[in-house]
């Protein structure tokens, strides 16, 4: 699995770099970029078997907003067929297993991950990267863990569990900060199972009565802003975990004939920054918001997003894709033994001590999203 696939046009100053289940965590965690979220009865193999999003890398397949109640067996029966069907296409050399997204669960709650996790044959676990659980706090999370734990035990792939940050116990401001510290110490030790710390936006949102609307983002809406700024504040330091950024709701009502249609060449004149920034028409409301929301959870220190429509994957991984000046900034920064230097650009002071957690990450993304020369050719690679 690779990044930006889909786009052979683009030539990139450096190459992003293959990844798969199996690939090192450190590495692998900087990865998954647009996670796109499904319903977990939706026949998720002909979707990679047919490459219907080439530029998908990361899928995760839902049972808990996204299904009823009811239809949780019909779902679950229908992923245990789907990997099946997987699974005998890989080993029948039908499908390479390297054009396999990283593919996890998320599951309804604990007592659904432990009936669900029993019923998947082992030999099927070497497909499946890992799980979710929804509403992680501090009474259900050694849970989780524990029964993953015996999980891997018994599989012959390492099986990853990624929290997602949401819930009522996060939300109100009296509990907040004791409430991330103990499932701070949770995920702490089980580090090695957690890829990703993720968090609910809309889960927060609900519980004040709050939707941004598609004019704005979700740094606009102080409540929920206030609780991302605490989850930030407790997992990033020192580049501890990778935290994914929120789900964007919106997407184009005329995407399907964009689809169809190779995607329409856009058109960008001047700075992506400068333009979405100061909200000028790039593409249209619901693309142009999701740009300006990604920028914006990148300079706060998001990596990745959670993803609902197929129409944001290629925009969400290409803003992750590092510039040229960046690479430079970050490489200078790293191979500098202290002090201050004047930037390859000489245009910025970079500081080695204070700057070196912004640099390691900055590699990190640059090998898994690649560096590009110039802002023209981000707005290139976003293009089908």
């Amino acid at each position: 699995m690779r990044h930006h696939r889909y786009n052979s046009s683009v030539e990139f100053y450096r190459d992003p770099e293959d990844f798969n289940r199996d690939t090192d965590r450190d590495f692998l965690q900087y990865c998954l970029g647009a996670a796109l979220y499904m319903p977990a009865f939706q026949d998720f193999a002909s979707i990679i078997i047919n490459h219907k999003y080439i530029c998908m890398t990361t899928m995760v397949m839902c049972f808990e907003d996204a299904v009823s109640e009811d239809d949780v067996p019909r779902a679950e029966e229908s992923s245990i067929n789907n990997l099946k069907r997987l699974y005998n296409e890989i080993h029948n050399g039908n499908l390479d297993v390297e054009d396999l997204p990283l593919l996890f669960f998320r599951v309804r709650s604990l007592s659904q991950f432990k009936s669900f996790a029993a019923k998947i044959d082992r030999k099927y676990y070497e497909l499946v990267a890992g799980f979710v659980f929804p509403k992680f706090n501090s009474s259900t999370g050694y849970l989780y863990y524990e029964f993953l734990n015996g999980l891997n035990m018994s599989a012959d792939h390492t099986i990853y569990g990624m929290p997602i940050l949401e819930g009522r116990e996060l939300a109100l401001k009296e509990g907040r900060i004791g409430e991330l510290h103990h499932i701070k110490d949770i995920i702490d030790a089980n580090r090695k199972y957690v890829l990703n710390v993720r968090v609910g936006a809309t889960d927060f949102s609900s519980i004040f009565g709050v939707r941004r609307g598609i004019d704005y983002t979700i740094y606009d809406i102080v409540t929920v802003r206030d609780c991302l700024l605490d989850v930030l504040n407790t997992f990033i330091r020192d580049n501890d975990y990778v935290v994914s950024g929120s789900v964007w709701e919106y997407f184009s009502s005329n995407w399907s004939r964009r689809y169809k249609n190779k995607f329409k060449p856009m058109e960008m004149k001047g700075s992506i920054h400068d333009s979405i920034l100061k909200k000028k028409t790039i593409i249209d409301p619901a693309i142009d918001g999701l740009i300006r929301e990604t920028l914006l959870d990148r300079a706060n220190g998001f990596t990745g997003k959670t993803t609902i429509h197929p129409s944001h994957i290629r925009y969400v991984n290409g803003l992750h894709t590092v510039s040229k000046e960046e690479y430079e900034d970050a490489t200078q920064i790293l191979n500098t033994a202290g002090g201050v230097i004047k930037s390859h650009n000489l245009n910025k002071m970079n500081e080695i001590k204070p700057h070196t957690n912004w640099a390691n990450r900055i590699i990190s993304c640059a090998r898994a999203y690649g560096v590009l020369e110039s802002e023209s050719d981000f707005f290139m690679l976003m293009q089908a």
